[in-house]
């Protein structure tokens, strides 16, 4: 896969499929109420990450690329899987009280995902330490415009949007929804959307400039995942059903006697 245009089909198919999975995941484990062992059944995936990355540093090959990137989704994955499992979350548990608003209700919305952040925070240095120095930084570049995009998003949850697709959260995170707004965008969505349009414009000039097969590899993925982080963002005020991409992976609700459904919550 030498070419950029497989490279960038590589990371789309790759974002869709692990999303899918992931949610796929979490779902049967709300049914069992199975979060802790299917955190730990991801243990593996997260140990795979950490050994792609280390492979990759000092490898200034297409193939060493290749193993910098899904390094770094690895272990965003398992982290991830740890929040939406609702294992690893924050010391708050429960959801805004009525009426709160301001600084009060920030607060308790950081709380409600502090430790999470904080993990991710941690994965970020940890790899921005390992990578320093290194001739191949693929594994931190991508880490890191995951995480970008992840600070934004959730800022312009908090803050306001007029499109907040509930349809996926778990159910051990329904709390969560007392903390997002729907509504009009806020000073918030127009900062996101510059600095993610930012990202992406460097990673395509990096990947038109790209002299060798490895760099321009490189790029390919980092744009292709820049690209996916602003139209998550602009599909926040663009009415479109994007749902629709992994709903048909998820298992279909269960069913009373009388043919109701009995599954209410939802999957991611």
């Amino acid at each position: 896969m030498t070419q950029p245009w497989i490279a960038a089909l590589f990371a789309l198919f790759i974002w869709w499929f692990s999303t899918g999975v992931i949610m796929m995941a979490v779902r049967r484990a709300d049914r069992v109420d199975g979060h802790v062992a299917l955190v730990i059944a991801g243990v593996p995936v997260l140990v795979i990450g950490v050994a792609l990355v280390s492979a990759s540093l000092q490898a200034q090959t297409v193939v060493g690329v290749y193993q910098g990137f899904l390094g770094a989704l690895a272990i965003w994955g398992w982290i991830e899987l740890t929040f939406l499992a609702g294992v690893l979350t924050g010391p708050r548990r429960v959801g805004a009280m009525s009426g709160e608003l301001g600084w009060p209700r920030f607060v308790n919305a950081v709380s409600a995902l502090a430790y999470h952040e904080v993990l991710l925070l941690v994965a970020a240095i940890g790899l921005s330490v390992v990578s320093d120095g290194a001739l191949n930084q693929i594994a931190i570049a991508t880490f890191l415009i995951l995480f970008l995009a992840r600070v934004c998003a959730k800022m312009n949850l908090f803050f306001g949007v007029p499109r907040i697709n509930l349809e996926f959260i778990p159910a051990r995170l329904t709390h969560l929804k007392t903390f997002f707004k729907q509504g009009p965008v806020t000073l918030a969505f127009p900062i996101a959307i510059t600095v993610l349009t930012a990202v992406l414009a460097v990673c395509a000039e990096r990947l038109w400039t790209a002299q060798t097969d490895v760099t321009q590899i490189g790029f390919a993925l980092l744009t292709a995942l820049a690209a996916l982080a602003l139209l998550e963002h602009w599909l926040m005020v663009i009415p479109l059903p994007d749902a629709k991409l992994w709903r048909w992976m998820l298992p279909a609700p269960r069913q009373d006697d009388f043919g109701r459904k009995t599954d209410r919550h939802h999957g991611l």
